[in-house]
C-alpha cells in the first residue's frame, strides 16, 4: 500500500495513541466518525491486556465512541486463542494456568476452557502474566515456583512502559524482566511486537496485510510488529515514541511508513482521500 486510496483496513493500538489513562487525546470523537464515514473496518487491537473488551467499550462509549466487541482485541484475547490452540481444549483437556493480571487477563483464559490456580498452588501447566495493578510478592513467587517446576511461561505482552496521564509508568515488560530474573526462564511473548496479533485481526477483518494500515505510537512494538506482519504501519508521537527517536528510525528498516504528530491529521488525510476517490 503507497497511499491512503490503496487502504482497505486498519488495526488500531489505543493506548498513547486513542487516549493517556483515563483522558482522551486530542480528535479521538473526530478520528472514529472519519473511519466510519470512510467505510473503514478496523480493529482496536492493544498489547493492554488488563481490561475486558467490555470495559473498553464502556470506556469509548465514555469518550462519545461506539464500537462493537468484534472491533476490539486485546493481548489476552490473542494469548487465551494462541495457548488455547496449542493446548488442544477443544479435544476436552483443560490445562492449568497461574495467573498474573487483571480482569482482562482472567476473563478471556476462563473464556477460552483453562482452569485458573490460586495462590501457591504448584501444578500450573502454564504461567501466564499481564499488566497486573494488584500485583504482590505472593504472585511473583507462586509465578515463579510453577516456572521453576516447569510450567510455560507465557507473557502477554513486552511493553517495558504504559503512557498515563500522570506520565510513564511500568508496563508488563517490566513484570517479566523481575519472573526472568528469579527464574532464568525467557518468556513466550504473544503481543505485540511479535507478529501473533495482526495476524489475528487480520483474519477478523478478512484483510490481506499489504492494504491493512497499522496504526500505533511504539517503534519498538506496534511498528515493529506491523513490520514483521507485513502490514504499512502510520507512527503518531502522541505516545511513547518521540520525534527524534522516528527521524532517527527513518531510512532504517525499523521505520514506519509514515509518521504523524497525532490521529487528528490522519482524519484529515482520510477526508482528503475520500473526496478524491469514493471508492478505495
Amino acid at each position: 500500500m503507497h497511499t491512503l486510496t490503496d487502504l482497505r483496513a486498519a488495526v488500531i493500538d489505543m493506548d498513547g495513541v486513542l487516549w493517556e489513562g483515563d483522558r482522551a487525546l486530542p480528535g479521538l470523537v473526530e478520528f472514529f466518525a472519519a473511519l466510519r464515514r470512510r467505510g473503514l473496518p478496523f480493529v482496536l487491537a492493544t498489547n493492554n491486556a488488563s481490561r475486558t473488551p467490555d470495559q473498553y467499550l464502556a470506556k469509548l462509549a465514555g469518550f462519545g465512541v461506539s464500537v462493537a466487541r468484534a472491533e476490539v482485541l486485546t493481548s489476552a484475547q490473542a494469548t487465551a486463542l494462541y495457548l488455547q490452540q496449542a493446548a488442544g481444549i477443544n479435544n476436552g483437556r483443560r490445562p492449568r494456568v497461574f495467573a498474573i493480571g487483571d480482569d482482562g487477563l482472567r476473563q478471556a483464559l476462563t473464556e477460552a476452557g483453562f482452569d485458573l490456580l490460586g495462590l501457591y498452588e504448584l501444578n500450573a501447566d502454564y504461567v501466564v502474566c499481564g499488566m497486573d495493578r494488584g500485583l504482590s510478592w505472593d504472585k511473583l513467587a507462586t509465578a515463579s515456583l510453577n516456572i521453576r517446576a516447569g510450567a510455560r511461561f507465557v507473557g502477554t505482552n513486552p511493553d517495558r512502559s504504559l503512557p498515563t496521564e500522570r506520565g510513564l509508568t511500568h508496563g508488563n515488560g517490566a513484570i517479566l524482566a523481575a519472573l526472568q530474573t528469579a527464574t532464568d526462564v525467557a518468556p513466550v511473548v504473544i503481543g505485540k511486537p511479535e507478529p501473533i496479533m495482526y495476524q489475528q485481526a487480520l483474519r477478523r477483518l478478512g484483510a490481506a496485510p499489504a492494504h491493512t494500515l497499522a496504526i500505533g505510537d511504539r517503534l519498538d512494538t506496534d511498528i515493529l510488529g506491523a513490520i514483521r506482519a507485513g502490514l504499512p504501519s502510520l507512527l503518531v508521537l502522541t505516545g511513547i515514541t518521540t520525534a527524534a527517536e522516528a527521524a532517527a528510525a527513518a531510512g532504517t528498516s525499523a521505520a514506519p511508513t509514515w509518521v504523524l504528530p497525532s490521529i487528528v491529521e490522519f482524519a484529515h488525510l482520510l477526508e482528503q482521500a475520500a473526496a478524491g476517490d469514493d471508492h478505495p
